[in-house]
């Protein structure tokens, strides 16, 4: 574990994650990193950050996964056990492996959610105020926008920031607020954010504190209103919404495995325009993780970092891996495997 990573977790963090077989990913914009969290033993966590430009949202669908930062997005994949052979070439212990497959480059459309779908990679464009695809023509194709939006240019009008899928495609989305002027959201942002439904963009809620990180499970949405520090519920044949827990700081990021929510927690640095006039912002003294149980509306186990990691973005559950390793394009390692259908190759054996 890197020391300059210092983390604090609660002592049943290591054997639950090893029993229960899933890592946790986190995004954190602000020190540059996406860390992999998981315990191979059950005894202690083993971190391991690997560096992107401003990584934002996080996808993983099967094999593949997907990371969006600063003007591209990564593509990765761990098919053919790779993770053997990165094992073979550094007597390593990992059980998963991704390596980085393709780069695509978008330019600064500030993507924030990213979601695989069926063959496509749907993205919130946010400074675009849109919702797109991409492909290598195009820093992106538009999709969808909501209804008030009457032009998608860079602007960042309403801070489109959140999307959940249904079936493989997006349909519910949150945004700061419902503002069709240059940065509008700014003006009330703690009080106008709104929950939309994709593709209808009706408004279904109003009135929200920031709200981040929808995630539809077992027909109920949830989603963060990270102005307040809550965690809620909303019921869309009912229409009910509820608060189910109040953690007083800022949480954003998201992910659920089983009755489970893996929440990340921020401290707003004074050096951040956007949040850092919040109340909540001073309750907020160590960027981290939350596990949470939503039956029984309690606080499972947490991890805190001391000042490395401060401001996270998203949180994504790899399952079915205890110590998974990812290998971007810089690494030297990821230079030598060679992956086809059916077989892999480390290309320093026949050397």
């Amino acid at each position: 574990m890197s020391t300059s990573f210092e983390i604090i977790y609660t002592k049943n963090l290591p054997k639950f994650l090893y029993e229960n077989s899933f890592s946790i990913i986190i995004t954190t914009y602000q020190a540059g990193k996406l860390i992999v969290l998981g315990s191979p033993d059950g005894e202690e966590i083993h971190q391991t950050p690997v560096s992107f430009k401003k990584p934002m949202g996080v996808a993983l669908q099967g094999n593949k996964m997907a990371v969006a930062c600063f003007n591209e997005l990564r593509f990765f994949s761990s098919n053919e056990n790779i993770h053997e052979v990165i094992n073979k070439s550094n007597e390593g212990s990992y059980d998963q492996g991704y390596a980085q497959r393709a780069t695509y480059f978008t330019g600064n459309l500030d993507i924030h959610d990213i979601e695989f779908g069926d063959g496509t990679l749907w993205g919130v464009n946010t400074i675009m105020s849109c919702i797109g695809i991409y492909d290598i023509n195009y820093s992106f194709r538009p999709k969808w926008k909501p209804k008030f939006i009457s032009d998608i240019i860079p602007e960042d009008r309403c801070h489109l920031n959140g999307m959940a899928m249904e079936n493989n495609i997006p349909k519910y989305v949150t945004a700061l607020g419902k503002s069709d002027t240059k940065q509008g959201w700014r003006k009330d942002k703690m009080n106008a954010g709104i929950l939309m439904s994709v593709p209808e963009g009706d408004i279904l809620l109003e009135g929200l504190s920031m709200p981040h990180s929808p995630r539809l499970v077992g027909g109920k949405l949830y989603f963060l209103e990270s102005g307040r520090g809550t965690l809620n519920c909303f019921e869309p044949e009912s229409k009910n919404v509820e608060t189910l827990y109040d953690f007083n700081c800022f949480v954003r990021g998201m992910d659920i495995i089983g009755n489970v929510a893996i929440i990340g927690k921020s401290k707003i640095r004074a050096s951040n325009k956007d949040f850092n006039d919040l109340k909540i912002s001073e309750n907020s003294l160590n960027g981290g993780v939350i596990l949470f149980d939503l039956i029984e509306k309690s606080i499972i186990a947490e991890i805190d970092y001391n000042n490395t990691v401060e401001e996270i973005y998203d949180v994504k559950v790899m399952e079915n891996t205890r110590n998974p390793v990812i290998l971007t394009d810089e690494f030297e390692l990821n230079q030598d495997i060679i992956t086809l259908p059916k077989n892999k190759f480390w290309k320093k054996e026949e050397d």
